[in-house]
């Protein structure tokens, strides 16, 4: 409580104040500008000559606020930042846009330029010396033309060599960070928790049972897939992205994957829980089919064939031990 009473309202800034945290807000607008363009310098080289442009821009209106400020309050600038201002819009901090994609970075800069316009449409209003509201509403207005700035800027940098180029890299770590990942466990949850759940479907025919080991399964199976993937490999080398990120989705998806033929177990009636069991395993093993087909490029009747054929064995497995 003490943390947040401590912070001070917009309303009751004074003009050198607001001036003040326009500097500063600038100052951190160009720094993330430029984090964005060396955290994507080297696999987009004309996006991040974009953002390094849309930097320069942030410093000329920065240097600009200086000079107002210089010639209305002084070469003492106060210290204020956006978090010493109670509502004031707060940025993303830089690190977690290690995390981001192409097109989230994109939607971040967006963003940016879309609050930074707001806050100098509201500054421009609290202030009386016309210079001031000028400069502010000027700035106002050239925060809402970024969008056309940076068009000009991704026409200068980003011929259609260069955007298909960027756009096959951005699918390309797409496929490697969620859909690789997420489909190894989607295959290892649809595939290895066949013969454990249908094993003791037929060995008990007791459907409140088949479910909980089911479960167990496939919550059991999603831990150890989300560990060992994002444990395999930190993504430096390889350029696989976040491991993080890797290993949620094989978890995830792995999880998934068994229960999707574990859910029909909640049916009380054994075999009508059975047959639907049956039907949910087929869109698993299609959906497996499809999306090796869609994404990895693996002919959709091969991939179906090597799907089916391994569930049907696995099934076959279960089966034959429950039943024995």
């Amino acid at each position: 409580m003490k943390f947040l009473t401590s912070r001070r309202r917009f309303s009751d800034l004074s003009e050198q104040e607001v001036l003040a945290l326009a500097i500063a807000s600038e100052e951190d607008d160009a720094s993330i500008y430029r984090s964005y363009a060396q955290r994507l310098r080297d696999e987009y080289p004309g996006t991040a000559k974009v953002f390094e442009g849309m930097a320069a821009e942030e410093d000329s209106h920065r240097q600009m606020l200086i000079d107002l400020h210089r010639a209305r309050f002084g070469e003492v600038i106060p210290l204020i930042r956006r978090e010493h201002v109670a509502g004031y819009y707060a940025r993303r901090p830089v690190w977690l846009m290690e995390n981001l994609s192409l097109d989230r970075i994109r939607e971040e800069a967006e963003g940016m330029e879309r609050e930074a316009e707001s806050f100098y449409r509201a500054a421009a209003e609290r202030t009386t010396d016309a210079a001031t509201r000028k400069l502010l509403g000027d700035l106002a207005a050239a925060e809402a033309g970024h969008q056309e700035a940076a068009g000009t800027l991704e026409r200068a940098h980003l011929d259609t060599d260069t955007k298909a180029a960027e756009a096959r890299s951005a699918h390309r770590q797409f496929v490697l960070t969620w859909v690789q990942p997420g489909l190894a466990g989607l295959m290892d949850g649809s595939v290895s928790t066949l013969a454990p759940i249908f094993a003791v479907a037929f060995a008990t025919q007791d459907t409140w049972t088949t479910f909980l080991v089911g479960l167990a399964a496939s919550v059991g199976a999603g831990i150890s897939m989300g560990f060992t993937e994002a444990a395999s490999d930190d993504g430096q080398l390889s350029g696989r992205g976040s491991p993080i990120k890797r290993g949620i989705a094989a978890g995830v998806m792995t999880t998934l994957g068994g229960l999707g033929h574990a859910l029909p177990y909640l049916i009380p009636d054994f075999w009508t829980a059975t047959i639907t069991a049956f039907f949910v395993v087929f869109v698993e093993l299609w959906a497996i089919a499809w999306i090796q087909n869609k994404y990895m490029e693996t002919p959709f009747l091969r991939a179906a064939f090597q799907v089916v054929l391994g569930g049907a064995l696995v099934f076959a497995a279960g089966a034959l031990i429950g039943s024995g």
